[in-house]
């Protein structure tokens, strides 16, 4: 059986976008006719067919916000996810979320998948494997082809739509700060996520705070890599080899990590070592001992805002409403495993 000629075959082609070829098709004014005569030439020559299913599902709107997120078993995403659904639910929208397993691949057949119909608009965190390659044309489609799309935490600084962050810069200064002002002279950073932006935003706050005080950078105590199994591998030989009483992990595993191998060293924590880690879930608060003290990222609100932002522009009888970019503050939740003031 032959396949039928869609919108997206026929730009593809023609290379323009599928909004274009749909508009030509409907005679827009906002498409000069000699690109009406070809496109309409091409779709005839394909025997091209409306999908009028498609067409009615874009016109009256589907009410259903499409989330993808990298990784399931990540607390904050979990909270993030809380929050969008709590919005979209007031709103009276629907939630449809997908897992990218940090997949390029999988994230851009996700988001081609449910473009064609099935979603009015997404809210997005950044597949590692993108971030990794700096491969963001397949949002920049999906945004040209008049799907809206809000991007949270890990976002691609190239692409223009709506953006929810919070202050990693910021946070990680203020909290190596933290781990100085208790007393700490030595302080191992500790990063299983550099190759996200986040990681690296935490990171370059973390020597900034070094900076700011006149702390001489220790390359021996600065482990950065892009694998928690690598991370877990390493961090041992860092605690044999040099004295650290502080340490700053940029993700809730590696605080994880810290303190278990801490404690195996016969560190006393938190007299002889503070550990403060960022991401605040289930495992720093409730079922470690010590508690972790973290920066809390405040999940559920970003989902929050995520929603709101997603929903305003789909609603909007604005042709073209700026982008905003929110930044939502975070905290740091004092535990156990720092010294006090």
């Amino acid at each position: 059986m032959k396949a039928k000629a869609t919108l997206k075959q026929i730009a593809k082609e023609l290379n323009v976008s599928v909004s274009t070829v749909s508009k030509a098709l409907n005679d827009s004014p906002e498409i000069s006719e000699l690109t009406k005569i070809k496109i309409k030439e091409y779709a005839k020559l394909k025997n091209y067919k409306p999908n009028v299913i498609g067409l009615n599902l874009k016109n009256r709107k589907t009410k259903t916000i499409g989330v993808i997120i990298p990784n399931i078993l990540n607390s904050f995403f979990a909270k993030v996810f809380s929050g969008i659904e709590k919005i979209a639910d007031e709103k009276g929208y629907n939630v449809i979320m997908c897992i990218s397993n940090e997949s390029l691949e999988k994230e851009a057949h996700t988001l081609e998948m449910l473009s064609n119909g099935t979603i009015d608009g997404f809210i997005v965190s950044v597949s590692e494997e993108a971030q990794k390659n700096h491969e963001y044309n397949h949002f920049k489609e999906i945004i040209n082809d008049g799907t809206p799309i809000v991007m949270f935490d890990r976002i691609a600084d190239g692409v223009e739509c709506d953006k929810v962050v919070v202050d990693d810069f910021d946070s990680a200064l203020n909290s190596t700060q933290h781990l100085i002002n208790i007393g700490c002279k030595n302080i191992a950073l500790f990063s299983s996520v550099d190759n996200l932006s986040v990681g690296k935003l935490r990171a370059e706050g973390y020597l900034k705070a070094l900076e700011n005080n006149n702390i001489p950078v220790n390359a021996n105590i600065i482990l950065r890599t892009d694998s928690e199994d690598n991370l877990k591998n390493k961090i041992e030989s860092i605690f044999d080899n040099n004295t650290i009483d502080g340490v700053f992990a940029l993700d809730e595993n590696d605080s994880v990590a810290a303190l278990k191998v801490g404690l195996k060293k016969g560190f006393k924590i938190p007299k002889e070592l503070s550990i403060i880690g960022f991401a605040d879930g289930i495992l720093a608060s409730r079922r470690l001992s010590p508690s972790l003290t973290t920066v809390s990222q405040h999940g559920i609100e970003i989902g929050e805002v995520a929603a709101k932002l997603l929903i305003a522009r789909l609603e909007s009888k604005e042709e073209h409403v700026p982008y905003e970019t929110v930044v939502i503050k975070t905290k740091l939740k004092e535990r156990e495993s720092t010294r006090k003031l």
